[in-house]
């Protein structure tokens, strides 16, 4: 009995030092389970789902179809695919303008990351040269990306933003509708290469809004806020997207037969081997 004690009061000095699972993250959103009326709604709202393409040239087939890296450098960024509007350069403030030439000035690397399969994050990933599909369900709004099978998860079933969110790729995702609109806000990410042109903050937030300007053409207005990073809002412009309604996206497995990568001087390799070859 003695020996018994001594472990529970051991196991509740451990918890108590670190905390139990459900109490170190955030508590899991419980959600009823969808009835025939949240599908009724679904039916209701614009319709988003199927397959679209960034328009404006490039596809399936197409030459030069690239991973789409980021630049580090401050100043005008690379033409977007499919995108119009816009400002050509962020207004950053004194103590980001200056990482931006410090990030300006050092050696450019051969490769990016992407030559490691490493993803660019949100709003890069929208912007790939592959298609995405969207799915809507009750409460949520998903985007698949067929560019290194990425899928994004936008909430609508009214949860509100982190407000201490794990950093990641893609941020976490809360929208609402206005309308015929989705509105999208972004927080919570992590320093990884995302295609932007400027240096970033852990309170950068990515604003997205999703409107259909006709049935085969869907918009997206993409926003950056960072109060640590940029004196005003910084307007990243319109993509379209096109529909194909007779289009799946394929599986892209990024790892398979990859034989490219970048040392950590930013060096790229390729390793000309070819693995498929028969035995000699």
């Amino acid at each position: 009995m003695e020996r018994a004690a001594k472990t529970l009061l051991g196991w509740m000095t451990v918890a108590a030092m670190f905390g139990s699972p459900a109490m170190a993250q955030e508590q899991k959103v419980k959600k009823a389970a969808p009835t025939p009326a949240d599908w009724a709604a679904i039916a209701k709202l614009p319709d988003f789902t199927g397959v679209w393409e960034v328009g404006l040239g490039g596809g399936r087939g197409a030459a030069g179809r690239g991973a789409g890296g980021p630049a580090a450098a401050a100043g005008r960024g690379p033409r977007q695919r499919g995108v119009t509007g816009g400002r050509s350069a962020p207004d950053l403030t004194p103590e980001y303008a200056a990482k931006a030439q410090a990030l300006a000035a050092q050696p450019k690397p051969e490769e990016n990351e992407t030559a490691n399969c490493l993803p660019p994050g949100l709003p890069g990933i929208m912007g790939q040269p592959y298609p995405i599909e969207v799915l809507l369900t009750p409460g949520q709004v998903t985007i698949i990306s067929e560019a290194y099978t990425q899928v994004r998860h936008i909430y609508t079933d009214g949860r509100p933003l982190p407000s201490d969110p794990d950093p990641t790729f893609y941020g976490t995702s809360v929208g609402h509708w206005e309308g015929d609109t989705l509105v999208v806000e972004s927080v919570g990410f992590e320093q990884v290469p995302r295609g932007l042109t400027f240096p970033y903050s852990d309170k950068m937030r990515i604003q997205e809004r999703f409107h259909l300007a006709d049935p085969n053409t869907l918009q997206v207005e993409t926003t950056i806020v960072d109060p640590e990073a940029l004196k005003t809002p910084y307007p990243m412009g319109t993509r379209t997207y096109l529909r194909h309604r007779n289009w799946t996206i394929a599986e892209y497995i990024c790892e398979e037969n990859n034989r490219n990568s970048v040392d950590e001087a930013g060096k790229a390799h390729i390793n000309l081997a070819n693995p498929n070859a028969s035995p000699k």
